[in-house]
């Protein structure tokens, strides 16, 4: 009789447990995001249009400070990934472009050279440096959180695929957390052990204040 008990509540758990599966949650744009995610999109209204994007097939525009562009296939570009823990991301870097120092605190992610040649790296937690360069064919992960970059370190243009462990991985550059904000130039000063007068230009050049 127990055994026949446990039967029982083992196949409910069962069928509860396939009841809760869902395929996909696209993503419901006009929705606000959440932090699990944006809210599915209702599955009535879901088109094979939701699970293909197009976007990364043109070039991103270099001509800024960095020399770099950045085209993402994220959640708010590409509603399809939403819930599925990917991303894809374009990468241009003109001769000289770089991407600066950054993290992103929601995913790893992993870099693929397509085109010229980029010197990539990043910083462990014990402040110890992996950096390489890297050919067409070359791929590198750098692991979710901690600092990393890339510099078009050839004589042409280059072009790299990243991908993500997170359809919103999330960035912070370094740079511009530091000097393209409103923190006072002295706090800046004490943490980071800089003289006033380079943080102001830095401030200038990035758009910051105070």
């Amino acid at each position: 009789m127990m055994l026949k008990g446990v039967f029982i509540v083992f196949s409910l758990l069962l069928v509860a447990s396939y009841a809760s599966v869902q395929d996909f949650c696209v993503a419901d744009l006009s929705l606000s995001d959440t932090p699990s995610g944006f809210p599915c999109k209702d599955p009535k209204k879901v088109t094979v249009s939701d699970f293909v994007y197009s976007g990364l097939g043109a070039a991103g525009n270099t001509t800024n400070l960095i020399k770099a562009a950045v085209t993402p296939a994220f959640t708010a570009q590409f509603p399809g990934v939403n819930g599925l823990g990917i991303s894809i991301a374009r990468l241009d870097l003109a001769v000289g472009g770089v991407i600066p120092m950054h993290t992103h605190p929601g995913g790893s992610e992993l870099l693929v050279v397509i085109q010229g040649t980029i010197c990539a790296g990043f910083i462990s937690s014990a402040n110890t440096v992996y950096f390489k360069t890297l050919n067409k064919g070359d791929i590198m992960v750098f692991p979710q959180g901690l600092l990393h970059f890339q510099i078009n370190s050839g004589k042409g243009p280059a072009l790299a695929f990243v991908s993500f462990s997170s359809p919103v991985p999330g960035l912070q550059i370094t740079d511009f957390a530091l000097f393209a904000n409103d923190l006072p130039t002295e706090i800046v000063a004490a943490t980071t052990f800089l003289d006033a007068a380079t943080i102001k230009k830095l401030k200038g050049v990035l758009g910051g204040s105070g």
